[in-house]
């Protein structure tokens, strides 16, 4: 199990699950008409998936530049998420 989380598996599988819960939200707009619009989670999934990038960069041993990447990232689709919101 200690290696399961060390070697970055466990934060690869939390990103595997991220992309498809965004594929099956997505396809169950776009066929069925159900569930909420793209516009309406898309950003904060964004924000979340890349603050899971910067754990996985991180466990990798990745450069700092990389985590600082990740966290900007989330930050600029924090923002946007919160200006959709903001009505």
């Amino acid at each position: 199990m200690n290696q399961f989380f060390t070697s970055g598996l466990a934060v690869d599988l939390v990103l595997a699950l991220m992309v498809g819960e965004a594929v099956l939200l997505m396809a169950m707009h776009r066929c069925a008409g159900r569930g909420p619009a793209p516009s309406d989670w898309l950003a904060n999934l964004a924000s979340g998936f890349c603050l899971v990038l910067g754990v996985r960069a991180v466990v990798g041993g990745a450069p700092w530049p990389w985590l600082a990447l990740a966290l900007s990232g989330s930050l600029l689709a924090h923002l946007v998420d919160l200006k959709l919101r903001w009505r």
